[in-house]
């Protein structure tokens, strides 16, 4: 007994005081916040894939993004499969007009859809991420579709971000630069297999994704190269960044990407990976003035 309290007690503290008094005690004040009323899918559609344990930062990411974009897009919440009857309400209540879908009537009508891509199907049963790629993709309204990960902040209006999604010529996918390379591919054999060069360093947690790069012929060819199935939690990654190869892309300028060490400063977003979430309270929740919108 006292062992296990002893770790659940570094567990808790491993990062300091200061970031669990942020992410126990200032993190929940979102809640007190006003309700986000924004339905506008006439540019672009928001899709964000959250879970029971991840949806109190999700609430942080979206109204960081509304509050500082002052845009309204519309709102499309997917649930993992393990969102409670409680969160669900929460949710409704600071995003009144969002569609939150459950998994398994999504999966329903998504699994219908691919019943002539089989690879496409089995991975969709599969991989508890390939909601990401598929529901995203089947539910989308608009040409557009805002890809937003729960574990991004923003501190100021995202000028470039927001110009590529809004311009009617720019036809590319656009995402943040990820430290590194994280895919289940090799470059060169999708090269030699598809004929696609593989753009470095895509992430799939930050950006505008056009309706036509999610193409079902392409993601079966490409879920039938080498390997692609060899990293769990980098598939559906891999699979926009193949898609968006093909399609055209580009990543956003430097101050949206990943980075592990140093501060914000000036940069518009942050988007804080696994290795550094805790810096996502001690850092980016006190940097989006919370108290300011809880006064």
């Amino acid at each position: 007994m006292l062992g296990k309290l002893l770790y659940k007690y570094k567990q808790r503290f491993r990062h300091g005081f200061r970031t669990a008094w942020y992410r126990d005690v200032v993190r929940p004040r979102i809640l007190k916040t006003a309700p986000i009323v924004a339905g506008d899918i006439s540019v672009c559609e928001i899709h964000v894939l959250t879970s029971e344990a991840d949806w109190l930062n999700l609430v942080w990411a979206l109204k960081s993004f509304y509050r500082a974009s002052g845009k309204k897009y519309g709102l499309c919440i997917h649930d993992d499969g393990t969102l409670t009857d409680e969160i669900r309400d929460t949710l409704s209540r600071h995003f009144p007009t969002a569609r939150i879908l459950n998994r398994q009537e999504s999966e329903k009508k998504v699994i219908a859809e691919l019943e002539s891509y089989p690879l496409c199907k089995e991975f969709r049963l599969s991989n508890h991420l390939s909601p990401k790629v598929f529901d995203f993709r089947h539910h989308l309204q608009a040409d557009r579709m805002f890809l937003l990960d729960s574990d991004v902040l923003f501190f100021k209006e995202p000028t470039e971000l927001l110009r590529r999604i809004e311009d009617p010529q720019y036809q590319k996918n656009s995402v943040n630069a990820d430290v590194a390379s994280a895919y289940t591919v090799d470059p060169a054999v999708v090269k030699q297999r598809c004929g696609v060069d593989l753009i470095s360093r895509f992430n799939s947690g930050l950006g505008v994704i056009h309706r036509d790069s999610l193409q079902l012929e392409w993601i079966e060819e490409f879920l039938a190269l080498p390997g692609i199935l060899g990293h769990f939690w980098r598939i559906e990654q891999t699979l926009f960044a193949l898609c968006s190869s093909r399609f055209g892309v580009e990543l956003l300028p430097n101050d949206y990407d990943v980075f592990l060490n140093g501060q914000v400063h000036d940069k518009p977003s942050r988007h804080y990976v696994g290795s550094i979430r805790h810096l996502m309270y001690s850092e980016g929740i006190c940097m989006t003035g919370i108290f300011q919108w809880t006064s």
